[in-house]
């Protein structure tokens, strides 16, 4: 200690006895340092099935296979299929001795089976270590694992990473409660609004495998609503599983699930949980002792037992799309686990996506509606505010909200909150006709249509330059670029109305509920808070922000989170109204005010098809720096009548700010190019694209790096 501590120089000499007495009792007290793992040189092995297939977590695409390994007749009892082990990784053939391979470097894995025998011809090095003997992976999960690898054109090591969750200690030690026995079947509740609701609830409660698109009433009954649909599935003896797009979902159907069935019989899973308390709950499910699971996305991979139902709610979320590689989405790999384990599939929004109108489209799931008497009751009154209605209104030009917002507001406050949506800065502007507003696509391949520091047109997909454009919907030549940004209100409403208290709710602070006392509750899409009794009325501000945005999906994204908004507000009978700052001739404007998002996304699907776009074509994304992407392509062997769009260059990301998912690193230039293919021939893609890309792996050296990625959510 130093002498301002009241030591001197003596050090220990001079410690009192006690704090001696201390050191030496924490000193025998320590853990005895774990030694590394053996080699295993001259072990005995194991008399029965002295193999073991090995699946080495490594991630990369030309190692994505399995590796034989001598299992030593010490770790026979504990090396079982689905277990975690170590294994010495990387010794070449010299490295031999009694018979044993040697030398490598320790890496973690998982034992996938044992062989009698093994058909590598050479000498096998030995597992190391069996890290635990709980068997976390099971054929089941594998051969989800493996799908899902296939589709998206990624290594099985890197999805299981997203699968099993990190290995904690603690929660192996713990013994997971006892399984409660199936609760009785619950009665439809508010499942009978819907012309079949109540069919589906007592065909899952019978044991049935019913497949449904849910286009959910608004109001908060959906949170009750799928919680019936659960234990309904509990009560047939089988398990369920519901991934929701936030924490905030999860914890409205955690609560309506307490309160319809008890604690105990659910588990939830999310990301934030924390690694021991995730893990612990993962144990759970693994172990069978709770069949439901709740969470965000990271509970796709649950491995319920005897699953009967999977369930999603709003697809249309960028939530349910995965960050880490091979980036897979939640919807499709519910849909491999429905078609995995033959259990019902239920797909809920309060809108609707093109995906999901495909799936009923194509007969694979039956569409589950309320009558449009039970919508309009529901609903609440939707009014529009176009551009002429803008250029006319003298307080819309002094304050940048129409009379009509204002009368509303005004009205709404006296009964209660007022919701207000503000979309994200930051949304890039694309060109529209300006007769008509129909968006500007390339004449070859439909892409959208983008303006030049020169005045050029060039397309976004396929980089085309066009110089004779003209709109074929009305035949102008006129274009537009759409609203850019988001209108900050929060300081203008808050001196229009001094004695309201203003609430904000978005990025860095997103409110979960807020009181029904009159308030002005200004918002970012997906963040609204839910009244207590629902908001009085809604403004939703800025709409061709959301509109104008270059991406495939600009009008389906802007209806999902308008209708979403506009779910919270009451019903028209009781005073409920919405306002859309929008032109009111638009599509999605359109659809919003008769509260037809299905009618809007089966238009949307009739387009796609006759364009080729996605979900009706699949599609893939190649990018990196321009030289390194143009390699690749030369090198891959495409399927048949596989069409490649670009590669055009990406927008460079600004030093200091984070990247958008897919764009380049700050400092980087790339380029992105576009691979189309007709349906059926999907497999095929990812197939190839794998094969690509595994070998330029496999070459390494100072190869650029180049990002292959299927059915990318952002395509322009």
């Amino acid at each position: 200690m130093s002498s301002e501590n009241g030591q001197g120089d003596g050090g220990a000499e001079e410690a009192p006895p006690e704090q001696l007495a201390l050191i030496r009792e924490s000193v025998r007290s320590a853990k005895v340092p774990r030694a590394k793992p053996r080699t295993w040189r001259g072990a005995a092995l194991a008399k029965e099935l002295p193999v073991a297939r090995v699946l080495v977590d490594k991630g990369v695409l030309h190692l994505d296979r399995y590796f034989d390994y001598a299992v030593p007749e010490e770790l026979d009892a504990e090396a079982q299929p689905g277990v975690r082990v170590r294994v010495r990784f990387g010794a070449g053939r010299h490295r031999v001795r009694a018979g044993r391979r040697e030398g490598g470097g320790l890496i973690d894995g998982f034992l996938v089976e044992r062989l009698a025998e093994s058909d590598y011809s050479g000498p096998l090095a030995a597992l190391a270590q069996v890290v635990s003997p709980e068997r976390v992976l099971s054929a089941e999960l594998l051969g989800l694992a493996r799908a899902v690898a296939d589709r998206y054109a990624g290594s099985l090591a890197d999805v299981l990473q997203l699968a099993v969750p990190p290995r904690s200690t603690r929660a192996e030690q713990r013994p997971s409660p006892e399984a409660l026995a199936p609760p009785g079947a619950p009665d439809a509740g508010s499942w009978a609004r819907y012309e079949r609701g109540a069919a589906f609830v007592e065909s899952l409660a019978s044991g049935g495998a019913p497949r449904a698109v849910w286009n959910a009433l608004p109001g908060p009954e959906w949170s009750e609503e799928l919680a019936r649909a659960v234990a309904a599935t509990l009560a047939s003896g089988r398990g369920a599983l519901v991934v929701l797009p936030d924490g905030r979902a999860v914890a409205r159907i955690d609560a309506a699930l307490t309160a319809l069935l008890g604690q105990g019989r659910h588990a939830v899973l999310t990301a934030d949980a924390g690694p021991e308390k995730r893990y612990r709950e993962w144990l759970a499910v693994r172990r069978g002792s709770v069949r439901a699971v709740v969470g965000t996305r990271a509970a796709m991979f649950a491995p319920v037992r005897d699953l009967g139902l999977v369930a999603l709610w709003d697809d249309g979320d960028d939530s349910h799309s995965e960050q880490h590689a091979p980036q897979p989405h939640a919807r499709e790999v519910l849909l491999l686990r429905a078609a995995q384990d033959k259990c019902a599939f239920l797909l809920g929004s309060w809108s609707c996506t093109v995906e999901a109108a495909q799936l009923v489209e194509s007969g694979w799931a039956r569409p589950l509606v309320a009558s449009r008497d039970q919508v309009r009751g529901a609903a609440p009154l939707v009014r529009t505010v176009s551009d002429g209605d803008l250029a006319r209104d003298e307080a819309a030009r002094a304050a940048r909200l129409p009379s009509l917002a204002w009368q509303v507001v005004r009205e709404g406050l006296r009964h209660g909150p007022v919701l207000v949506q503000v979309p994200r800065r930051g949304y890039v502007p694309r060109m529209a006709c300006a007769g008509c507003r129909a968006p500007a696509r390339c004449r070859h391949c439909s892409g959208p249509l983008e303006a030049q520091d020169a005045g050029a047109l060039r397309c976004g997909w396929c980089g085309r330059e066009e110089g004779a454009w003209h709109c074929p919907e009305c035949g102008s030549f006129r274009l537009r670029a759409q609203v850019v940004g988001a209108r900050r209100t929060a300081e203008e409403l808050g001196r229009a109305f001094p004695a309201v208290p203003v609430r904000t709710s978005g990025r860095e602070h997103v409110l979960d509920t807020v009181p029904g006392a009159p308030a002005l509750v200004v918002s970012t899409p997906g963040a609204e808070p839910v009244a207590e009794g629902g908001y009085a009325a809604a403004l939703l501000l800025d709409g061709w922000a959301m509109l104008g945005r270059p991406d495939l999906r600009a009008g389906e994204d802007a209806l999902r989170r308008w209708i979403g908004a506009s779910a919270l507000v009451r019903p028209q009978g009781a005073g409920g109204t919405v306002v859309v700052v929008a032109e009111s001739t638009l599509r999605p404007v359109q659809a919003l005010v008769r509260w037809d998002p299905v009618g809007h996304a089966v238009r949307e699907l009739a387009e796609r098809a006759e364009l080729g776009f996605p979900p009706v074509s699949r599609m893939a994304a190649v990018a990196g720096p321009q030289e390194a992407v143009a390699d690749f392509l030369r090198a891959v062997e495409l399927p048949p009548g596989a069409e490649v769009l670009g590669p055009v260059p990406l927008p460079d990301t600004m030093p200091g700010r984070p990247p958008r998912p897919g764009a380049p690193p700050p400092g980087e230039h790339w380029a992105r190019a576009l691979i189309r293919v007709a349906p059926g021939t999907g497999a095929a893609l990812a197939s190839a694209l794998k094969a690509a890309q595994a070998s330029r792996m496999a070459r390494g050296g100072g190869e650029a790096a180049v990002r292959v990625r299927i059915d990318p959510p952002d395509i322009g």
